[in-house]
């Protein structure tokens, strides 16, 4: 991690946030790095392995009753990702695809999915976005028919992380109770299950795991149900009461690394005779790229404070934090590529491959239109007293 401010100095954090940023900035560092000689799904399920066996994984999959912070998971975000984005997805798959068995799960689910999660020895998955449904979940058109005391499932999901690898997905599926959201229902459907079938690995714009998933006739007993019938949309917005906030955080670790690569070329190039950063334009350039990762880091950090010590569970403070985060690295790094000229275009080049990874955030887990829309929502409802 680096930045021009410390963790320990802003008013968010504890003193033990620091341990933890100390902790992961060294495992970090000590980390072998695994290309993938085996495969890309194969340094994808090291790379939760690794996350367990460094203990990180219990901080988006906490034991027994220990709550979220958010602030470690934020920050666990943001050292990763200035690391590798990689790293950071398989971190955060672990808790979107496990977070809902541990508000709504029954005991004895928990106890069967979340301790391997946790470990690092079950890769976990969500399985909500669909062919024509992306940002409207109430749109959603797979189907969990009632049969005796089971379900069937029907229907198809796509862009699913982890798809065709992982070892279960918590999937969302229609059941009817009533239109729209409140007709939907939350499963946890094992990988191995008849019936679930994942097509090949999608190629995305940066290098991340994820697919198609098909359940034809997939029969699953109605104990697999997370939570009550019906539930299904609360299933889903709780993940993202959690995780929104947090790919602010991972924007942020981004946007660092494209910066610490500015500033590491602007000041050894020359340029007209003299060292790039001489120039005037370069500096107000870097002061836009800082006036943007502190205001992303500042608004990131409030929403941990906020739920972690105010206990808010509002969409305003997470939906802020994403979009300003996310909208913010694009920025960042969209400056970074200027200042690298034609090595920032060029296939390889560290910037380049920030740049594509950049611009998903402001898709996934709620495009920013979307985050506009809830922010303007909560503070229009606020005003009128609603």
């Amino acid at each position: 991690m680096s930045a021009s401010w410390k963790l320990w100095e802003l008013p968010f954090f504890d003193r033990w946030h620091k341990d933890l940023a100390v902790q992961v900035t060294s495992w970090l560092a000590s980390r072998s790095h695994n290309a993938g000689s085996d495969g890309f799904i194969a340094e994808c399920r090291g790379i939760v392995r690794d996350l367990g066996d460094a203990g990180l994984l219990r901080y988006v999959v906490p034991e027994g009753s220990e709550s979220y912070d958010l602030r470690s998971i934020c920050l666990l975000r943001e050292a990763l990702t200035y690391e590798h984005a990689l790293l950071d997805g398989m971190f955060a798959m672990q808790g979107i695809g496990t977070i809902g068995i541990r508000q709504f799960g029954s005991e004895e689910q928990k106890e069967r999915y979340l301790p391997g999660c946790r470990r690092g020895t079950r890769v976990a998955a969500f399985a909500l976005t669909e062919p024509e449904a992306g940002s409207d979940v109430a749109s959603l058109a797979t189907t969990a028919t009632r049969d005796g005391d089971h379900f069937i499932i029907n229907g198809e999901k796509t862009l699913i992380s982890n798809a065709g690898f992982a070892d279960h997905y918590v999937v969302v599926a229609r059941t009817g109770e009533a239109p729209r959201s409140r007709g939907l229902s939350a499963f946890i459907v094992d990988a191995e299950t008849p019936g679930v079938s994942a097509g090949e690995q999608m190629e995305f714009i940066a290098k991340h795991p994820g697919g198609s998933i098909k359940f034809t006739d997939c029969r699953v007993p109605a104990c697999a149900m997370l939570g009550a019938p019906g539930q299904g949309f609360t299933v889903a917005m709780a993940a993202f009461d959690i995780f929104r906030p947090s790919v602010g955080a991972a924007a942020v670790g981004l946007a660092q690394r494209a910066m610490h690569e500015t500033l590491k070329r602007v000041t050894t190039r020359q340029l007209f005779g003299k060292p790039m950063c001489e120039l005037q334009s370069v500096q107000m350039t870097l002061a836009d790229m800082a006036a943007d990762i502190d205001t992303a880091a500042l608004t990131v950090y409030r929403a941990g404070w906020s739920h972690d010590v105010l206990g808010k569970r509002g969409s305003y403070a997470p939906s802020m934090a994403k979009l300003v985060g996310s909208e913010a690295a694009g920025r960042v790094v969209d400056r970074a590529v200027q200042l690298s000229g034609g090595m920032g275009v060029t296939q390889g080049n560290l910037i380049e491959q920030l740049y594509r990874e950049a611009r998903p955030m402001r898709i996934y887990e709620g495009a920013s239109e979307v985050q506009k829309q809830i922010i303007a929502r909560s503070m229009l409802a606020e005003y009128l007293g609603k």
